[in-house]
């Protein structure tokens, strides 16, 4: 049988099923295949909020998105041209992504009735057996079964057989994408080394799989995509959880303080704390505390001993820990708050991205309780985020606010990652002995950053008090002294403001220095506005992109950026929060485009927006 082989450039794959059909590992595993090819990608996991749904329900379905090209790329995609279906929910909750004309890969046996039945299709209708997908390419393959039938040698019962379907669908998926099985085989033995009889099952239904695509006579044609035009260099694939994790424990490293992370399990944000217990090696503690409220108190103690002190959650955690940061913020101590943002308010949206905290990030703490934050933009953009947080918060001598959202928390893409020597230096300076003039220690003496001196417990002769109450200039009593609270409230607010002196100036990601949309952005819309952005460039628009990095306080020079352009649009998975920030400190008209829907925003829906100023 003669096969031809089709080179495309850009492909945009969805990976849909029950939670227990194991799409996450099954993307995963195509992602680090992609990536070893050394082909551009971006990815959006989609996962349901509860933690065991009910399968075969709209709910339950869980999806993954990898998007691969031979040019760059930086989003995940708007539109599908492959989606893979293993029931009857995935088909229905994912139809409307898909490009007309796309195909649909499903598994047959998840279109029973009890699976139409749960889908909420109505009795009868079977939407792979009528004309509704006329205008899709439909691959329809039994994959239960043809799983079964490979395995039907092994001692596993149904239930176990089942579970290796996501592999026959990958190894069919390596074989339509000219694909070598190894990296999924290597991660197969690592994984299942010690269970032989699962480690070889699951092996045999990924070459079935492959086996199936490369000797059935109904496929005639393979795909492949070359090898992106990117910088030269070594590369890895890297989620954002991951790239906070190894950029902690590089600050760790080049810092010489001893990492310490204080925190509660929190959707998304508890795959850094699985991350970093896994680096003891580096001489990272990890404490899973009982509390939110005893994660961030048990950071901040480490950071008075003299530790890297680190606390991690997303809205509802950052809640309950805002007592705590007023605390940190009174003291005066190095501290570092990661907020991987998901759908609020309250429990909101567990599974679901939105930028939904930089209000309170700014202002959610009772009094005057100003604080840094920075905001990472893209899964590897994590890694000298964080580091640069960790630089502030040392140097400045204040809690600083990380923000990364459940998009960019989950997302993937190609890292390629720097040398230890390339790193920025991050120099500490600890306070050991009373300076020349000093007959007492002044706990609350400032350098010319207004920056407090850094003193260990236990370091004689350097005793100080510490707590909640407002602190006297200079000797760090507690005062109640009206003269003084004003002076202090005062003093805490320009040491954050100083920062803006040590921190680089806003640059244009792309397009004139004027003109006449500037689209101004922050957090995970990066990719989307990138794209729409260069897309009215190369139709001669003169529009230009700033993605902001320093939100607390600003770069010194974004203002006079700002007022360059005539108009200034801000796109933002909130209901308007940058924008509020904006118009009060730039006193502009901005305009906003904002949703609001648990997923980020499409590059097409942003082409409309910004044709709309234009």
């Amino acid at each position: 049988m003669s096969r031809k082989e089709e080179l495309l450039q850009d492909v945009v794959i969805k990976f849909a099923g029950d939670s227990g059909d194991g799409m996450q590992l099954t993307g995963t595993q195509f992602t680090n295949n992609t990536a070893l090819m050394g082909i551009d990608l971006a990815t959006f996991p989609d996962f349901p909020a509860e933690i065991r749904a009910p399968q075969g329900t709209l709910p339950g379905v869980s999806g993954y998105q990898l998007r691969f090209s031979s040019d760059r790329v930086f989003t995940p995609g708007d539109e599908c041209d492959v989606l893979v279906a293993m029931n009857a929910a995935a088909l229905k909750a994912n139809l409307k992504s898909l490009k007309k004309g796309g195909k649909i890969i499903v598994n047959t046996d998840g279109f029973d009735a009890k699976n139409l039945r749960l889908a909420n299709y109505p009795d009868g209708v079977n939407p792979i057996n009528d004309d509704s997908l006329s205008s899709y390419e439909v691959i329809k393959m039994d994959v239960t079964k043809m799983t079964r039938e490979a395995l039907k040698e092994y001692e596993l019962g149904t239930k176990e057989k089942d579970r290796a379907k996501n592999m026959f669908v990958l190894g069919f998926l390596y074989w339509m994408y000219n694909r070598d099985m190894e990296s999924s085989i290597k991660f197969l033995e690592d994984k299942f080394g010690k269970k032989e009889v699962i480690l070889n099952s699951n092996i045999k239904a990924l070459q079935a799989g492959f086996n199936f695509g490369d000797t059935t006579e109904t496929f005639t044609t393979t795909y492949r995509v070359e090898k992106a035009k990117m910088q030269a260099g070594t590369y890895r694939s890297i989620m954002g959880n991951q790239a906070v994790a190894m950029g902690l424990i590089a600050a760790s490293q080049k810092s010489g303080l001893p990492l310490f992370i204080g925190t509660y399990p929190i959707t998304p944000a508890s795959d850094i704390l699985h991350e970093l217990s896994r680096h003891k090696s580096f001489g990272v503690r990890t404490f899973q505390a009982e509390d939110e409220i005893a994660g961030i108190t048990s950071a901040i103690g480490a950071a008075y001993g003299g530790s890297l002190g680190v606390t991690t959650t997303s809205g509802p955690g950052m809640a309950l820990k805002t007592e705590a940061m007023g605390l940190a913020v009174m003291l005066e101590i190095p501290l570092l708050i990661v907020n991987i943002q998901r759908g609020g308010p309250s429990t909101g949206l567990p599974t679901k991205t939105e930028q939904s905290d930089l209000l309170q990030a700014y202002y959610g703490r009772n009094g005057e309780c100003p604080m840094p934050v920075i905001s990472a933009s893209t899964p590897s953009d994590c890694f000298a985020t964080v580091y640069e947080a960790v630089r502030i918060a040392v140097q400045h001598m204040t809690p600083v606010i990380f923000l990364s959202d459940g998009y960019i928390a989950n997302g993937a893409e190609p890292w390629k990652f720097p040398k230890a020597e390339d790193l920025q230096e991050i120099k500490v300076k600890f306070k050991t002995e009373l300076g020349h003039e000093e007959e007492k220690f002044q706990p609350y003496l400032r350098d010319e950053k207004l920056v407090r001196p850094w003193a260990i417990p236990g370091t004689a002769g350097l005793e100080h008090r510490i707590g909640g109450l407002e602190k006297q200039n200079i000797t760090g009593n507690v005062s109640y002294d009206p003269e003084n609270h004003q002076l202090m409230v005062k003093i805490r607010q320009e040491k954050v403001d100083k920062i803006a002196d040590y921190i680089p100036d806003q640059q244009l990601d792309s397009g004139p220095e004027k003109g006449k949309v500037l689209v101004l952005g922050w957090g995970s819309t990066y990719g989307a506005i990138k794209s729409a952005v260069s897309e009215i460039q190369a139709e001669g628009h003169a529009v230009s992109h700033a993605h902001i990095k320093y939100l607390r306080p600003f770069p010194k020079n974004l203002g006079d950026l700002i007022k360059k352009f005539d108009k200034v649009l801000i796109p933002e998975i909130n209901n308007g929060q940058l924008i509020k920030i904006i118009r009060e400190q730039f006193l502009i008209d901005a305009k906003g485009y904002n949703k609001i829907m648990g997923v980020p925003i499409t590059k097409g829906e942003l082409v409309e927006a910004i044709k709309g100023l234009l």
